[in-house]
């Protein structure tokens, strides 16, 4: 398998970085994880780093060199991490759970598929298009499904930050599985949280990083979107 990681963490205006990124491979399969951890609520950081460690961790346990069962992999994965969080918070006699969002991708025999639980999103671009999109659990992808508020009018609403599923806090989360889809030479797997995919349209990440160089696109794609987000 030939592939290409670029990973990227930027803090922007914000006196703390609560985003965690990391990735694991072996000859047969890759795992790519992003976490945001919820602002929100206190700790963020650390549910970010737990779901992180987790997964990597169930990751570096079940491949050998294929993960089996990658759909069971994936949610047992996830479950796994929202309990370590709670875990991590009774661990250090916290008042409540910290919470992240989560997305993670594993890919193997020519194919990807991911899960997520809150509004960190996986893009696969191909051809110059988005092919695939993980849907946030979120207040406003809540009211667009519905058919009253447009996707244009979603970038300002005020309940755009209100985010229906995570891993931590009190409640068990809800984890959206993907298919398995099978990918192509040139195919580009963007996994990133709301502070890389809110400040720009679709196509700006489309034109941004859907071919060349990621070692040249993605921090180039990164200067724009810091640029648009000011102090986000």
């Amino acid at each position: 398998m030939k592939f290409t990681v670029y990973q990227e963490s930027r803090i922007g205006g914000r006196a703390q970085n609560q985003d965690r990124v990391a990735w694991r491979h072996t000859r047969e399969a890759v795992l790519l994880v992003v976490a945001d951890g919820m602002g929100g609520h206190a700790h963020g950081e650390l549910a970010a780093q737990v779901a992180v460690d987790s997964i990597c961790a169930a990751f570096d346990e079940s491949a050998g060199p294929r993960v089996p069962h990658p759909f069971l992999f994936l949610a047992r994965a996830l479950q796994r991490a929202h309990h370590a969080i709670g875990a991590a918070a009774q661990a250090r006699n916290l008042s409540e759970s910290p919470r992240t969002t989560c997305v993670a991708c594993l890919i193997q025999d020519g194919a990807a598929l991911w899960a997520h639980a809150g509004d960190s999103r996986l893009y696969l671009l191909r051809d110059g298009r988005v092919v695939e999109r993980t849907r946030d659990h979120s207040r406003v992808q809540f009211l667009i499904d519905a058919g009253t508020l447009s996707e244009g009018a979603a970038r300002t609403h005020p309940e755009r930050n209100i985010v229906l599923s995570c891993l931590g806090g009190a409640y068990g989360p809800q984890v959206s599985h993907s298919r398995k889809v099978p990918l192509r030479g040139g195919d580009v797997l963007v996994l990133c949280t709301d502070g890389a995919w809110a400040p720009l349209e679709q196509e700006d990440m489309v034109q941004g990083l859907g071919g060349g160089d990621l070692m040249k696109s993605v921090p180039a794609f990164l200067d724009r979107v810091e640029t648009a987000a000011g102090r986000g």
